[in-house]
Protein backbone atom coordinates (compact mmCIF):
# COMPACT_ATOMS: atom_id res chain seq x y z
CA UNK A 1 0.00 0.00 0.00
CA UNK A 2 2.75 2.51 0.93
CA UNK A 3 6.12 2.86 -0.79
CA UNK A 4 9.42 2.09 0.91
CA UNK A 5 10.29 5.81 0.84
CA UNK A 6 7.05 6.75 2.57
CA UNK A 7 7.57 4.12 5.24
CA UNK A 8 11.16 5.30 5.73
CA UNK A 9 9.99 8.90 6.31
CA UNK A 10 7.34 7.61 8.71
CA UNK A 11 9.69 5.36 10.68
CA UNK A 12 12.69 7.73 10.54
CA UNK A 13 11.23 11.24 10.32
CA UNK A 14 13.62 14.00 9.35
CA UNK A 15 13.55 17.41 11.02
CA UNK A 16 10.84 16.52 13.54
CA UNK A 17 10.06 19.17 16.15
CA UNK A 18 9.47 22.90 16.30
CA UNK A 19 12.13 25.53 15.73
CA UNK A 20 12.59 28.29 18.29
CA UNK A 21 12.10 31.98 17.51
CA UNK A 22 12.86 33.74 15.27
CA UNK A 23 11.50 30.87 13.15
CA UNK A 24 8.01 31.31 11.75
CA UNK A 25 5.48 28.70 12.87
CA UNK A 26 2.23 27.92 11.04
CA UNK A 27 -0.51 25.37 11.68
CA UNK A 28 -2.47 23.70 8.89
CA UNK A 29 -5.40 21.39 9.45
CA UNK A 30 -7.51 19.10 7.32
CA UNK A 31 -11.00 19.46 8.80
CA UNK A 32 -12.25 16.38 6.93
CA UNK A 33 -9.89 13.92 8.62
CA UNK A 34 -8.54 15.96 11.55
CA UNK A 35 -4.86 15.70 10.56
CA UNK A 36 -2.78 18.67 11.74
CA UNK A 37 0.62 19.85 10.58
CA UNK A 38 2.76 22.41 12.40
CA UNK A 39 5.51 23.70 10.14
CA UNK A 40 8.30 25.93 11.39
CA UNK A 41 10.92 27.56 9.22
CA UNK A 42 13.85 29.85 9.72
CA UNK A 43 14.11 32.12 6.71
CA UNK A 44 17.05 34.34 5.82
CA UNK A 45 16.99 36.59 2.75
CA UNK A 46 13.94 34.73 1.45
CA UNK A 47 15.58 31.29 1.68
CA UNK A 48 14.53 28.54 4.08
CA UNK A 49 17.70 27.74 6.03
CA UNK A 50 16.09 25.39 8.54
CA UNK A 51 12.70 23.67 8.74
CA UNK A 52 10.91 21.37 11.16
CA UNK A 53 7.51 19.76 11.46
CA UNK A 54 5.10 18.14 13.87
CA UNK A 55 2.11 16.12 12.73
CA UNK A 56 -0.88 14.71 14.49
CA UNK A 57 -2.36 12.36 11.95
CA UNK A 58 -1.99 9.30 9.81
CA UNK A 59 1.10 7.52 8.53
CA UNK A 60 1.00 9.40 5.22
CA UNK A 61 0.72 12.81 6.90
CA UNK A 62 3.70 12.11 9.14
CA UNK A 63 5.79 10.92 6.20
CA UNK A 64 4.77 13.88 4.05
CA UNK A 65 5.60 16.32 6.86
CA UNK A 66 9.07 14.79 7.09
CA UNK A 67 9.58 14.96 3.33
CA UNK A 68 8.34 18.56 3.25
CA UNK A 69 10.72 19.75 5.98
CA UNK A 70 13.63 17.99 4.32
CA UNK A 71 12.80 19.37 0.88
CA UNK A 72 12.18 22.97 2.00
CA UNK A 73 15.71 23.58 3.25
CA UNK A 74 17.60 25.69 0.74
CA UNK A 75 14.49 26.70 -1.21
CA UNK A 76 13.56 30.32 -1.90
CA UNK A 77 10.12 30.69 -0.37
CA UNK A 78 8.74 32.97 -3.08
CA UNK A 79 9.64 30.47 -5.82
CA UNK A 80 7.99 27.41 -4.29
CA UNK A 81 5.15 25.98 -6.37
CA UNK A 82 3.54 22.58 -6.70
CA UNK A 83 4.31 21.49 -3.16
CA UNK A 84 1.69 18.73 -3.04
CA UNK A 85 3.08 17.01 -6.14
CA UNK A 86 6.69 17.48 -4.99
CA UNK A 87 5.98 15.97 -1.57
CA UNK A 88 4.03 13.12 -3.11
CA UNK A 89 6.96 12.35 -5.40
CA UNK A 90 9.40 12.56 -2.45
CA UNK A 91 7.58 9.79 -0.61
CA UNK A 92 7.24 7.58 -3.69
CA UNK A 93 3.59 8.34 -4.37
CA UNK A 94 0.39 8.22 -2.35
CA UNK A 95 -2.73 6.10 -2.69
CA UNK A 96 -5.85 8.11 -3.50
CA UNK A 97 -7.08 7.78 0.07
CA UNK A 98 -3.91 9.50 1.36
CA UNK A 99 -3.55 12.42 -1.06
CA UNK A 100 -4.88 14.69 1.69
CA UNK A 101 -1.45 14.42 3.34
CA UNK A 102 0.28 16.19 0.44
CA UNK A 103 -2.51 18.78 0.30
CA UNK A 104 -1.92 19.48 4.00
CA UNK A 105 1.73 20.23 3.22
CA UNK A 106 0.72 22.56 0.41
CA UNK A 107 -1.58 24.43 2.78
CA UNK A 108 1.19 24.80 5.37
CA UNK A 109 3.57 26.27 2.79
CA UNK A 110 0.85 28.65 1.60
CA UNK A 111 0.34 29.83 5.20
CA UNK A 112 4.09 30.19 5.66
CA UNK A 113 4.45 32.28 2.49
CA UNK A 114 1.56 34.47 3.61
CA UNK A 115 3.23 35.07 6.99
CA UNK A 116 6.50 36.00 5.30
CA UNK A 117 4.71 38.14 2.75
CA UNK A 118 5.78 36.05 -0.25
Amino acid sequence: MYSERLLDHFQNPRHAGVLAAPAIVVDAENPACGDRLRLSALIRDGVVVEAAFQVKGCTASIACGSALAEWLIGKRLGAIVGVARTVEDAVGGLPASSKHAAALCEEAVRLLARRVGG
